[in-house]
């Protein structure tokens, strides 16, 4: 852990940088941003990125820890295109992902160094129906519907990547139609104790893990749009990666009205789960599992100045009632994207989509072209008290420890100092411990939870 007049410099800085945020800057032309692509022939593209982030963690409120930690984490990507004719492409992207500072251990959730995140040829089909049409085959990643239940992460220092086919078709206004089969990568090195010194260690595939998905989505009336889906997720355990067993299919539908300025806008997402699962990768009993998650949120776009957006939201994943029964009622949020619902992850990150209950009240502001901002409010509590809180490791199947696990206080502001090239943000959340965090067996009792992160990205 760093020393405390380090923790307090960094601290001034996350403030110095909240000031010049505030301030409004000129936004530069779409012309002006820089990119490697303008010094190299037409058939070829070359993006580069790169982000460093500090973090720090006080009061850390996972089972079987104490005190506070700090993370350092880098992440950096080169991806290479190439046109090979004006209907295929191959291209490859490469990823290193380390971390530094660890005073707690990580997972490949952090730590992925020098790894080949795509590799892939992307060819453009002709569609009788008209529209265009898109085959990727390789090693991909995919970003599908509202991303709770597959995304390409952003916030997270590593990324999901998966092997195999992927086909877009896209017609008129927000038609579309989606269809994939894959084999979900396995990041390494598995353990925890090898991620310290940012091993390197190739990532595989297995046919042990398919995962696979169909999604329709389309224009609805009066500016309304909707997208129905199903996903697929077939487990099987073995010697070389022990795992949860799961088959599990997840049928899905989500409408909503994109946001406008003095308009009302909605989303309502609703999710069922069903098949078989084990409980704990250590379990050898298969469970009959089912499972469901909810979204629902009302927003209304200000037309005044820094473009107030107030946000009302609400998000249901169930639990498991009895941990006896022979049955699984927790939801799998598979390889979703979870930031932009429940606050940074990384060092942090202590909510899932799985046996929640949480409301929360967002109100965003944009001061400047090049500035953006919100401030978040929700409170959290368990959908069933007899099972765990995912995010912590800690479970009271006696279900005395009650429901309330807290309120999360998040900041956010984000400042393009040259928009497309160079971005500053900086954050904070507080979790206001609830009775479950302080009551339940095997908590460290240390109450709140405050997360600091400070990180600069540059894309060329």
């Amino acid at each position: 852990m760093l020393p405390r007049p380090t923790r307090r410099w960094l601290l001034r800085a996350l403030v110095l940088l909240l000031l010049l945020a505030a301030a409004p800057r000129p936004a530069r032309a779409a012309q002006d941003v820089l990119r490697l692509d303008d010094h190299l022939p037409e058939r070829i593209s070359l993006r580069l990125a790169s982000r460093v982030r500090y973090e720090f963690l006080g009061d850390t409120f996972r089972r079987g820890t104490r005190g506070d930690a700090d993370l350092l984490v880098l992440r950096t990507r080169v991806h290479a295109r190439f046109r090979v004719t004006t209907s295929l492409s191959v291209g490859a992207e490469m990823i290193d992902s380390r971390a530094y500072l660890q005073d707690l251990p990580v997972s490949t959730g952090v730590v992925n160094a020098l790894e080949l995140l795509q590799g892939y040829a992307e060819l453009d089909l002709a569609w009788p129906a008209g529209g265009t049409s898109t085959l990727r085959a390789g090693r991909i990643t995919m970003d599908v519907g509202s991303r709770r239940l597959v995304a390409r992460n952003r916030f997270r220092n590593t990324i999901n990547a998966f092997t195999g086919i992927d086909w877009r078709w896209r017609g008129e206004g927000s038609r579309e139609a989606r269809a994939f089969w894959t084999l979900p990568v396995w990041r390494r090195p598995f353990l925890p104790e090898d991620t310290t010194d940012n091993e390197i260690q190739f990532d595989r595939e297995t046919g042990d893990v398919q995962f696979w998905g169909l999604l329709y989505g389309d224009d609805l009336p009066v500016g309304h749009r909707g997208e129905i889906y199903l996903f697929g997720l077939h487990e099987r355990d073995s010697h070389r990666r022990p795992t949860r067993n799961r088959r599990l299919f997840t049928p899905g539908f989500r409408v909503w009205k994109p946001a406008a300025k003095g308009q009302l806008d909605y989303t309502i997402e609703s999710i069922l789960q069903f098949g078989r699962s084990r409980f704990l990768i250590r379990d050898t009993g298969d469970l009959d599992h089912f499972a469901h998650f909810h979204h629902a949120e009302v927003g209304w776009s200000f037309d005044a100045w820094g473009s107030p957006r107030l946000l009302a939201r609400f998000d249901y994943a169930s639990g498991d009632r009895d941990p006896d029964d022979g049955r699984n009622g927790r939801f799998d949020w598979l390889f979703g994207a979870r930031r932009f619902d429940f606050g940074p992850t990384s060092l942090y990150g202590p909510f899932f989509r799985a046996n929640l209950i949480t409301p929360g009240l967002r109100l965003s502001l944009t001061p400047a072209a090049s500035v953006s901002s919100f401030v978040d409010v929700r409170g959290f509590w368990l959908a069933q008290k007899r099972d765990a809180w995912v995010g912590s490791g800690l479970a009271d199947p006696t279900g005395r420890s009650g429901r309330y696990l807290g309120t999360q206080i998040e900041l956010r502001v984000r400042w393009d100092v040259f928009p497309g090239n160079v971005r500053l943000e900086t954050g904070l959340a507080h979790l206001f411990a609830g009775a479950f965090r302080d009551d339940a067996p095997g908590s460290n009792g240390q109450g709140d939870a405050t997360y600091v992160y400070a990180q600069a990205a540059v894309r060329f």
